[in-house]
């Protein structure tokens, strides 16, 4: 993995390159940071380092891209360079070369071999015979990833990525448990009911993604003026895969181009995630810098002057037409995010998504659980308390240090009807979809229904590639998933019976490759996979659940003859065994954007009677738990205790399986800015 740039411009240019590079890294002239908030940017949390309100252009695409193709060239390499906004929307892609030099493996392994067997592992595109390609959609993905990973108060990068999704935190460290974003790869799915799709011009997002977020190393963030405005993702090496060593520093070439390609639209230095730690432990933003290029970004050539011998713009079905577009303006309408206005949520800062038309996709409603749904008054009170926590809470993936925690709040009703979203300033775009994840997943996991729901869905298909066809060549059952979990816990009625309340934590903790979590040789949680069979691209329930309308969208993106685009919905999807017909089978929306396995959620109840669910994704795991179990507790005393927490005799911590405790929430110490309160959870 290691290479050595043949060209160092940087040693002998003459002029001053250093405070070029220290525009460059503060999202271009260097600034003051303002203090308060700035009312003039709905993106600002009182750290922007400018004033206006920033977007990218079409100019501002150009030279990305020519960035880019310039360091690409200096390495004798072809590239896949794609531009997208904050919210996701494709801006442009361009690829370098004959596509049907640009073979793309999904694998963990380091030379491209398959050493697992399942989910994504091993699929390997182009078809030579029908000339498909998934270079485009994994330079998407890494685009998106750095984009929707990142604020105002933090900047990461598929690096990052890759450090935290993994068995262990950090990789390669033996026994330590999985990483804290562990499974959020599978998450703003092309699938999911609540992203939005390619409709001919940017518009409202947040937008879908064709493989979820990356841990591809290749992707960053791109800034003006100290606001988030979007992303830029490379595939060159012809690997979509993770770094499972973070021990060494590997001179990558995907981000190496990438990072290139950032020049003068790169994250600012102080808020860098290698200035941020979680656990104690420094996050990974790059193991390039500027100092490794071949090449000087600022001396590209003009993206007017690429010939059709270097590459060209390609149209990605469902995606983007092949015309380099400007992107939406952050924290405006046409993003799809704005500012509340006080109108559902007074004095809270909060904002909320809207449509094409500037009208609210989630206003607060009530639930269809029948005569004990969640009132309209109740989702809105609920979701107030929630924001109320985060806005007192502490971050813990945000520069500076006590800032603001900035999330994204998901409510459903029993059934995963979406009754409310709100989200606080600047939180990071992935929260979005997540937050309703971990909603849906504590609800459904909590249900009576949820074996029988089960039952009812497709078997999960896996794929293998060659150079002259793609064929099916494992069905999984997904119920077999429900008799592990009931043997494991020693429940033979679960997830019938509704006498358990599970949260994402505890969901976790069953979901991983280990039990209990990073202890290496103990066995895999029953909703994981075994040794030989886990990897992050093969993560167990969590895939297997969507892994037919994700290959389904992944086949269509390629090109492959004969397949549509997956509709809406990510469980139910039929893959047919020869691929030469799919299908949907109406499910509903209870897991219609997929499980999420990583902590940020409680079921909400009235009395010990399952109502609905809350689920927050932003600034950190335990303060996502917080806010949901405290939100839920301080809503429920408002309410005259009309509603709450899950009591305490159901709660899945109670569960002792091979006598080790599961967890329902943990809350971070001391975790308010503007008190000293501590084990604000603990008793409640």
């Amino acid at each position: 993995m290691r290479q050595t740039s043949q060209i160092r411009w940087w040693r002998g240019l003459l002029l001053p390159f250093s405070a070029v590079v220290l525009a460059a890294c503060s999202g271009g002239s260097p600034t003051t940071p303002t203090t308060g908030t700035d009312t003039s940017n709905p993106n600002c949390t009182g750290t922007c380092l400018g004033t206006s309100l920033s977007n990218l252009t079409v100019a501002d695409v150009q030279r990305v891209i020519a960035q880019g193709v310039a360091e690409a060239q200096a390495r004798g390499t072809n590239a896949t360079i794609a531009v997208v906004d904050r919210v996701g929307n494709v801006l442009a892609v361009y690829r370098m070369g004959d596509a049907s030099t640009r073979s793309v493996t999904v694998t963990t392994s380091p030379d491209g071999s398959a050493p697992i067997s399942g989910g994504l592992e091993g699929i390997r595109l182009p078809v030579q015979a029908a000339m498909v390609n998934i270079d485009q959609a994994a330079a998407i993905a890494k685009a998106v990833t750095g984009a929707y990973l990142s604020s105002e108060g933090n900047a990461f990068s598929t690096r990052v990525a890759s450090q935290i999704v993994q068995e262990h935190f950090n990789p390669g460290e033996d026994f330590q448990p999985a990483g804290p974003l562990f499974g959020v790869q599978f998450s703003s799915l092309a699938c999911s009911d609540l992203v939005r799709s390619f409709t001919g011009t940017p518009g409202p997002g947040p937008q879908r993604t064709p493989l979820g977020l990356s841990a591809d190393p290749g992707g960053f963030p791109l800034y003006k003026n100290g606001t988030v405005v979007g992303g830029v993702g490379v595939l060159a090496d012809g690997f979509y895969s993770i770094d499972k060593n973070i021990l060494d520093r590997d001179i990558d070439v995907d981000e190496a181009i990438a990072l290139a390609a950032t020049f003068s639209y790169s994250a600012p230095v102080d808020r860098r995630a290698d200035r941020i730690t979680v656990d104690g432990k420094v996050l990974r933003f790059t193991d390039v810098e500027f100092a490794d290029l071949s090449t000087n970004p600022q001396s590209a050539a003009d993206f007017s002057t690429l010939t059709a011998a270097v590459g060209a713009l390609i149209m990605v079905p469902g995606y983007t037409d092949g015309v380099i577009r400007d992107g939406t303006v952050f924290g405006q309408p046409g993003s799809g995010v704005r500012p509340d206005g006080d109108m559902n949520f007074p004095g809270r800062d909060a904002f909320v998504l809207v449509d094409e038309t500037n009208n609210l996709r989630y206003p607060p409603r009530a639930g269809t659980d029948g005569a004990s749904a969640l009132t309209e008054s109740e989702v809105r009170t609920l979701l107030q308390s929630a924001l109320d926590v985060a806005n007192r809470a502490r971050a813990q993936i945000r520069r500076p240090v006590g800032s603001q925690a900035r999330v994204t709040i998901s409510v459903v009703d029993s059934q995963g009807v979406i009754l409310g979203v709100a989200r606080t300033r600047d939180a990071p775009l992935f929260g979005t979809d997540v937050s309703l994840q971990k909603a849906r997943t504590a609800a459904f996991m909590s249900s009576s229904t949820a074996a029988s729901f089960i039952a009812t869905l497709p078997d999960a298909r896996y794929l293998s590639t060659t150079d002259a066809s793609v064929s099916v060549v494992r069905s999984i059952q997904l119920s077999s998933y429900v008799d592990a979990l009931r043997t494991f816990i020693g429940s033979p009625t679960a997830l019938a019976d509704g006498q358990i309340a599970f949260t994402d934590r505890a969901n976790g903790n069953l979901s991983r490759p280990f039990f209990p979590d990073g202890i290496n040789g103990a066995t895999p949680g029953p909703l994981s996979k075994p040794a030989g069979e886990w990897s992050p691209f093969s993560t167990g329930l969590q895939l297997d659940l969507v892994m037919n309308a994700t290959l389904q969208h992944v086949l269509f993106v390629a090109g492959v003859p004969g397949i549509p685009d997956v509709a809406t919905g990510c469980a139910g999807v039929q893959l047919a065994t020869d691929l030469t017909s799919v299908g949907q089978t109406i499910t509903g929306v209870r897991l219609a954007n997929g499980l999420q396995i990583f902590p940020g959620s409680v079921p909400v109840y009235r009395g010990n009677v399952l109502i609905g669910a809350v689920g927050v994704s932003g600034d950190g795991v335990d303060q996502d738990d917080m806010v949901a179990f405290m939100g839920l507790h301080n809503a429920g005393q408002t309410l005259s205790g009309a509603i709450n927490n899950a009591p305490a005799e159901m709660r899945s911590d109670n569960l002792l399986p091979q006598g080790v405790r599961l967890r329902y929430v943990q809350c971070p110490q001391a975790p308010f800015i503007d008190g000293t309160d501590d084990n604000v959870c603990g008793g409640k």
